[in-house]
């Protein structure tokens, strides 16, 4: 068996929930329980009864030896059925039953027995022949045959005990107590079981929806303490973890609106100084500070796609049609294959900025024409942007997501940028419970998917 087998055997009997689990390991405590219990029982209850009753009986058939002895002979006959009667009348009605149906001892029943013969000596000569010494009476009862030896010769007895033992097992009342009880813990098991999955499952919804850019509710802090406690940790790695991003996010927006501030300045010195400046030059110089600003605004885009925006009821068909015509009116040609869409929730201002970068991106990086779609599928609704250019390395596509990445620039050419378009997609498809796919393929261009799902999690 290999290694990767293992798991894969053990899981078809050993359950993968934390319910399963323990409830099959409570099933199993309960089982051994009972069986110990049994056990106990047995050695400690009806051991000692059946050797207590054993020596009850072995003195009272002495005593009945006795008496066949001083009884006349004509007597002893009717001695003995008037026992018999009185020991049948005596017995409990439905136990005499119950050891009617069974036609063989039963355990108990063979200990009882074995433990008479013993008492009343293997030797004896009137109870040792080659018949049987014991048998069950047509009442259902234990009978023990009786030798009285005399002058006459050897006379037979068969003296009916029915009331020196109890014929009444306890196997069906220890399955019922068993699965009694097994019931009674395995719903006990559940009940708690349940009350402690209800906090896990929030934990883990909290946690998924951290990890996609959203802001989880807080997590009630009361139960018992380990499960308290599990609250009260995860609010405050949200809360640290909010306070870190907003830090962030408003360090990194001051700096790039400072940066703001000097460009301008330098963009109105190259504008002035036009005229004493080489043609060339001024041409360079106003194309750096077009690219530092669009750097810079790129930075102020990344610290923006963190903020609160409520969300709204919009057309994603509408929202690319305001990107193409956007991007007409700075000459550049979108083509676009919408498909017809229902209305979804969105944060309109955010999913702008994130169609802006793809377009963009596919205008620096890529190849016209840029194409620009929109669909639907079981997923959800999605918008796409795929341009024309040489595309990327498919060990690429995960690493170009990241904060500040860049393709390789064999495989992409154009005018060098922030790393930050590809990133601000992500974090605002991650805030809508969307995602974003990238596909590329030698030649073909880069092909940009933002889905988004069809009830909507902005």
């Amino acid at each position: 068996m290999t290694p990767s087998a293992t798991p894969q055997a053990a899981g078809g009997w050993w359950p993968r929930s934390l319910l399963g689990r323990n409830l099959l390991l409570m099933a199993v405590l309960i089982v051994l329980g009972q069986l110990v219990a049994a056990v106990l029982v047995r050695q400690m209850i009806f051991q000692p009864r059946v050797a207590q009753v054993a020596d009850g009986v072995a003195r009272n058939v002495g005593a009945l030896r006795a008496g066949l002895q001083a009884l006349p002979p004509a007597q002893r006959a009717a001695f003995v059925e008037a026992f018999n009667q009185q020991a049948v009348r005596s017995a409990p009605p439905a136990a005499a039953e119950n050891a009617a149906r069974r036609a063989l001892l039963s355990p108990m029943e063979r200990q009882f027995v074995q433990a008479v013969s013993r008492r009343l000596g293997a030797d004896d000569a009137a109870t040792s022949t080659s018949q049987p010494v014991w048998r069950r009476d047509s009442t259902g009862v234990l009978a023990l045959r009786v030798v009285h030896q005399g002058p006459e010769g050897a006379e037979t007895y068969w003296l009916n005990l029915p009331s020196v033992f109890p014929t009444r097992e306890f196997t069906g009342a220890w399955l019922a107590a068993t699965l009694a009880s097994m019931l009674l813990a395995l719903l006990g098991a559940w009940w708690l079981q349940r009350h402690i999955n209800r906090p896990l499952a929030q934990v883990v919804a909290a946690a998924r929806q951290l990890a996609q850019g959203q802001t989880p509710a807080p997590l009630p802090e009361d139960g018992p303490e380990e499960i308290a406690t599990v609250g009260r940790s995860f609010n405050h790695m949200a809360h640290s973890l909010a306070a870190a991003e907003q830090e962030r996010a408003l360090m990194l927006a001051g700096v790039s609106h400072d940066l703001r501030t000097p460009l301008t300045k330098l963009r109105l010195g190259v504008e002035i100084a036009g005229a004493q400046v080489d043609a060339p030059l001024a041409a360079s110089m106003a194309r750096s500070i077009d690219e530092m600003d669009g750097i810079v605004g790129q930075f102020l885009q990344f610290a923006r796609s963190g903020e609160a925006e409520v969300p709204t009821t919009a057309s994603l068909n509408d929202l690319a049609q305001a990107v193409a015509e956007a991007q007409a009116d700075h000459g550049r040609t979108v083509r676009l294959a919408l498909d017809t869409l229902p209305d979804v929730p969105v944060r309109p201002q955010a999913l702008r900025r994130a169609l802006d970068n793809l377009v963009e991106n596919a205008w620096r990086h890529g190849t016209p024409p840029v194409l620009l779609r929109t669909g639907a599928d079981a997923d959800g609704v999605w918008l796409e942007v795929q341009d024309q250019g040489p595309g990327i390395a498919p060990a690429e596509l995960d690493r170009i997501r990241q904060p500040f990445a860049r393709g390789d620039g064999a495989a992409r050419s154009g005018a060098p940028g922030a790393g930050l378009g590809l990133a601000i997609v992500e974090r605002v498809a991650r805030s809508h419970g969307g995602r974003l796919e990238l596909h590329s393929a030698p030649g073909a261009g880069l092909r940009a998917r933002l889905v988004l799902p069809l009830g909507g999690q902005a």
